[in-house]
């Protein structure tokens, strides 16, 4: 029997968490069962399974792959010099550009829920928001952007992704249109304008 490879098996797991993306915004985590889900994914349960033991596992590999991609773009952002605000505006075109590609927002809104009762996926988004904290305090500490301590700032801002995606989700993106250049224009005082930079559409 050939190996299999790490890239087939990486594109495999891909494929199966697309598919559950779409039934999970579809129908909610609730709604959906493990046969919806390999239905969806038009592969054998056997083959799923080997993936991913439960639907939790889905549930949680989703979450981690929303959070570790708001992380990156907050880091990749801050660490080229931009300010918070840049920063912040930068994660919300991210976030507004996935929900576009795969109902980002929708799947945040079903997390948040879905952590109340899930201890291992509230403490991994826990986790994910500390990081995203300490990486925002750091940056208003070494640039002095703001009259507030720099803990505070990073809490502000992180308060506004949640309402940002809440309303992506319900709403719909014309209802959030502005929000990033807003957040930019309040919270920056230093650095690259976004202006100068390609937003993502």
């Amino acid at each position: 029997m050939p190996k299999v490879s790490q890239e087939y098996r990486d594109e495999r797991r891909a494929h199966i968490l697309a598919a559950a993306r779409r039934c999970f915004v579809r129908d909610g985590f609730h709604q959906t069962s493990m046969q919806d889900l390999v239905s969806e994914a038009g592969m054998s349960s056997g083959a799923v399974y080997r993936y991913f033991p439960s639907k939790d596992a889905m549930i949680e590999a989703i979450a981690e792959q929303n959070l570790d991609g708001v992380v990156e773009v907050l880091r990749e952002s801050l660490e080229n010099g931009d300010s918070v605000g840049a920063a912040m505006a930068s994660v919300l075109d991210y976030v507004g550009s996935r929900h576009r590609e795969d109902g980002f927002a929708a799947i945040a809104v079903l997390v948040w829920s879905e952590a109340l009762r899930n201890p291992g996926l509230s403490s991994r988004l826990r986790k994910s928001n500390e990081a995203a904290a300490k990486a925002l305090s750091e940056r208003v500490q070494s640039a002095g952007e703001n009259h507030l301590a720099p803990g505070t700032v990073a809490a502000l801002l992180l308060c506004v992704l949640p309402g940002y995606l809440m309303q992506l989700a319900i709403s719909g993106p014309r209802a959030v249109d502005t929000i990033p250049a807003v957040i930019e224009s309040m919270f920056s005082t230093t650095a690259s304008p976004r202006s100068k930079r390609t937003r993502a559409q």
